[in-house]
């Protein structure tokens, strides 16, 4: 199934994203968290795709058997690094094969140790190239990536927009967000993109956080802020990973209810591999009583 189709009946989507491990055994025990996970009725899931396809054969795999196996639906990301034109028109041949319908265009992040994106001999510096040769090879449902606080290498929000623009002409079909902590972030941005005639869904990414120094590193590399209130509670327990759990748990579920409540059109939550968090946090929101499944009539700017 396609995702764009859920959103016919599905006024709120809930997904979750996950990296494909590098071992058997670790790919088997990812296995068994998404198992949990199910039970939760997430709308679809993801899987990323490492740096120059180094994990392009897994990312395929695990959507297939997710799909197969589990009976959910799958998206498979797919970015720009390291690939030609026609390795990449080869590699959507492949996903299009074997049944993916459901693909994250990415232009992706400079390998490590580079500090600036170049594209590959004859291949593609924006994602909006990938999302149109996705669209020339097959009828597939594309997700591309949005920025509240603006793309990292962006030197401002319009031109971040305009991006963002370019690639919803080229197709997309929804756009979800980088990671963000401060709810306001996402709903200007949504204002922003409503007003210069993006209609497609954008759906929040909300990454919990588990570890205090790992989500510092990440939000670094993304541009993202950490607010003060949130640096204030983590700080003094950086070094207590029960504590920090709480602390990430806690407000992970006050951005989710605040969200859903502002009309966000659901959640896509970045698990890290962990399935802990988002259980307490939709558990959370059930106690709360936010509905996580609105009328598909209920629609509003932030779709």
């Amino acid at each position: 199934m396609k995702i764009r189709d859920l959103f016919h009946t599905q006024a709120q989507t809930f997904s979750f994203e996950f990296f494909p491990p590098k071992t058997k055994e670790d790919a088997e025990e990812l296995f068994v968290r998404v198992r949990e996970l199910k039970l939760l009725g997430p709308s679809f899931v993801s899987v990323t795709y490492g740096a120059g396809g180094s994990t392009r054969q897994n990312t395929i795999d695990l959507v297939c058997r997710f799909e197969s196996e589990l009976n959910l639906v799958a998206m498979a990301h797919l970015t720009c690094v390291g690939h030609s034109r026609a390795e990449l028109r080869d590699i959507l041949h492949e996903l299009k094969a074997r049944g993916i319908e459901n693909i994250m265009c990415l232009r992706g992040d400079p390998p490590r140790g580079q500090t600036s994106f170049v594209p590959a001999p004859d291949g593609f510096a924006h994602a909006s190239e990938l999302v149109m040769l996705a669209r020339s090879v097959g009828d597939f449902c594309i997700g591309v990536a949005g920025y509240p606080e603006t793309h990292p290498e962006c030197p401002d929000k319009q031109l971040d927009l305009e991006h963002l623009k370019a690639k919803v002409e080229c197709g997309a079909d929804f756009i979800t967000t980088q990671l963000f902590f401060d709810n306001r972030d996402y709903f200007d941005f949504c204002e922003r993109a409503w007003r210069v005639g993006i209609r497609q869904r954008i759906i929040p990414g909300i990454m919990p956080i588990t570890n205090y120094r790992q989500i510092v590193r990440f939000a670094q590399m993304c541009g993202a802020k950490i607010p003060a209130a949130l640096h204030e509670r983590l700080e003094p327990r950086a070094d207590d990973a029960a504590a920090v759990l709480e602390i990430g748990v806690d407000w992970a579920w006050r951005q989710c209810e605040e969200l859903l409540a502002g009309g966000a059109p659901g959640i896509h939550f970045y698990t890290m591999n962990r399935s802990l968090a988002t259980q307490r946090i939709f558990a959370q929101l059930r106690e709360s009583r936010v509905k996580t499944l609105l009328p598909a009539d209920a629609a509003s700017p932030a779709l």
